[in-house]
């Protein structure tokens, strides 16, 4: 019994360091100032790429499964009214560059994604962790300033949700 306490007690640990997060932002809370290779491996300012107009930056747990791509989708689907609005758009998961490269082009995907294997991004933006994979979660900036998140982001509907923020009807 003691062993298993132990094992029981090991595994919870585990479990825990495995969901640790930074300070999550609030509303009103500038850009974390980071940043982070793109899918072609490129430096991206984040604070700097989001200055000016809206930008939405959202994480996902895992390039090109179900959920994930389903999110990506909406986003490409409705890239045009969503740049017409003035957003720009950053897909964050801790995928390897090569990952987001084989994600971005296999779904024709006009935004950049960040390869946030080092959880560089992930963390400063408070986004739990499950496993290792970021929780699913949006961010949306307006000249560098929180205006709105979504804990529990949408897949399907992403681009539905970010439009009502930037063009209420």
């Amino acid at each position: 019994m003691k062993r298993f306490t132990q094992m029981l007690t090991t595994i919870s640990t585990a479990i825990s360091a495995t969901n640790a997060i930074g300070q999550q932002i609030d509303i009103g809370a500038s850009i974390p100032a980071i940043e982070q290779k793109n899918q072609n491996g490129e430096s991206v300012k984040i604070a700097e790429f989001g200055k000016d107009g809206y930008l939405l930056i959202y994480f996902y747990p895992k390039a090109d499964t179900p959920g994930c791509t389903k999110q990506a989708c909406s986003l490409r689907d409705s890239y045009a009214a969503l740049t017409d609005k003035g957003v720009k758009i950053l897909g964050v998961s801790n995928d390897k560059v090569k990952t987001q490269k084989a994600f971005q082009e296999k779904y024709r995907l006009p935004f950049e994604l960040l390869a946030d294997d080092d959880t560089k991004v992930i963390d400063a933006f408070g986004v739990p962790k499950t496993v290792g994979f970021a929780k699913r979660q949006a961010f949306l900036f307006k000249d560098g300033k929180l205006v709105w998140r979504d804990l529990s982001a949408s897949t399907e509907k992403q681009a539905e949700d970010i439009l009502k923020i930037v063009a209420p009807e």
